[in-house]
């Protein structure tokens, strides 16, 4: 039995563990997505969307659906993934499972609790039933297959005129006490008019065993909301990540995803965003460090289909060792969609001899009074730049790594954190291997 047949007979077990939500219409979703899945399978390079990236390396394994047993983890061995500077509320899973002792969740200023838990309650149902799977495409077999197994993640409902002062932070921990394991957490986040939230979201493999998540996030922006999302991947060498994060947009609103992928065996990044309403503003950026024979692929989509929007895209990447990167931009203005400004840079350095980028920048425009630019660049590390910082002093290793981390710092500069802007350095310095004395 491959693994596709293995997950489709355990969509079945799935539906007799908890009947959650049988008078609801996320039952009937799954069922559909479960079709979906089985009738189109995983993705292969004959995809076009997927024809860099070939999934045969994680999908050979015999993943465990369901942990066998409930693992507890001591505050102590993770809080170095927290961002615990400062106060925030917190929902933590581990090993898929909701962990109460290391959460810290409200309905009081707002609805920040877990997804199983909203699903059993009347008092979330036309919520839930109103939003659940109304911006992700189920097109993508892989969104369908988390759709049919949506269960559990978190569930954020910030009512209209709020301002949240604490960031929210979504950790995914996964124990390794499963030796293959398969997660599928599914976000819910709702943003009502002139709100403003900022999340931090992190999966994390705390053992060398094999770990494959595939995680949907959807994400709705109401009029005049204010989004910031942040992104950390620095995971290990045999954990993969597949990270879907659809938003829709109304009228005057503002949602920003910063993604920060540093480590991972495979990791697979697709945003998709849908422009609802007038005025908007999307900002997606990105900053890729990795080695060895790592790969992480950036999949964007911002779909412009009302008057007066724009959106901003900077990637950027640096390869080493036979890493390999993807960046796959694509913007779509429609014929309403008139006065749209998009932009889109993709900027590349490699810096190992076999290291190698794919990337395609694409623009399809229907529209006659528009705005909109692509780039990408190639390269390597400025040779003159690299002889005038030895000249004064400074020894190769630095000279290198200051000249990288320059390179990825517009991108660090967009981070309304402090703390997480200095937990962004650290990681960064230490993927290049030396000491920062400054935050720039």
């Amino acid at each position: 039995m491959d693994l596709k047949e293995k997950l489709v007979a355990a969509f079945i077990a799935f539906e007799n563990r908890d009947h959650i939500d049988i008078d609801s219409s996320v039952h009937d979703i799954r069922y559909k997505a479960i079709g979906n899945f089985e009738n189109k399978g995983f993705p292969t390079k004959k995809d076009e969307e997927w024809k860099y990236t070939s999934l045969k390396p994680v999908l050979k394994y015999d993943y465990s659906i369901f942990p066998s047993i409930e693992n507890n983890i001591e505050l102590q061995e993770v809080k170095k993934y927290f961002l615990h500077e400062i106060e925030s509320y917190k929902i933590v899973f581990v090993d898929g499972v909701y962990s109460s002792f290391l959460s810290t969740t409200t309905h009081e200023e707002a609805d920040i609790c877990l997804l199983s838990a909203a699903l059993k309650k009347p008092k979330y149902k036309i919520i839930i039933d109103h939003y659940f799977d109304k911006a992700a495409d189920n097109a993508d077999s892989i969104t369908s297959l988390n759709t049919a197994f949506a269960k559990e993640g978190a569930f954020i409902h910030i009512p209209k005129n709020t301002i949240l002062e604490k960031p929210i932070q979504l950790l995914f921990f996964s124990t390794g006490k499963e030796t293959e394991m398969m997660l599928n957490p599914r976000n819910l986040i709702i943003v009502g008019e002139n709100s403003h939230v900022q999340i931090f979201e992190r999966h994390q493999s705390l053992s060398e065993n094999v770990v494959l998540t595939n995680s949907v996030t959807e994400i709705f922006a109401h009029k005049r909301a204010i989004i910031n999302y942040y992104k950390v991947q620095n995971d290990n060498k045999n954990a993969s990540l597949i990270d879907h994060t659809y938003i829709k947009q109304k009228d005057n609103s503002i949602a920003s995803v910063n993604t920060f992928s540093f480590g991972g065996k495979l990791t697979r990044n697709n945003i998709t965003v849908f422009h609802e309403g007038e005025n908007l503003t999307t900002n997606l950026n990105g900053v890729t460090i990795i080695g060895d024979k790592q790969h992480v692929d950036n999949h964007t989509l911002i779909h412009h289909q009302k008057e007066n929007g724009e959106s901003f895209e900077l990637y950027k990447g640096i390869y080493d060792g036979t890493a390999t990167g993807v960046f796959n931009g694509k913007v779509i203005v429609d014929p309403e969609a008139q006065k749209t400004n998009a932009f889109q840079q993709n900027d590349n350095i490699l810096i190992g001899k076999r290291s190698s980028i794919n990337a395609k920048p694409q623009l399809e425009i229907f529209a006659d009074d528009v705005k909109c630019s692509h780039g990408c660049t190639i390269g390597e590390l400025d040779d003159k730049a690299m002889f005038y910082l030895q000249s004064r002093g400074i020894p190769e290793k630095e000279a290198k790594a200051l000249l990288l981390f320059a390179f990825g710092n517009e991108v660090i500069e967009k981070i309304k954190i402090p703390a997480l802007k200095s937990r962004i350095i650290k990681l960064i310095a230490e993927k290049l291997n030396v000491e920062m004395g400054f935050e720039m």
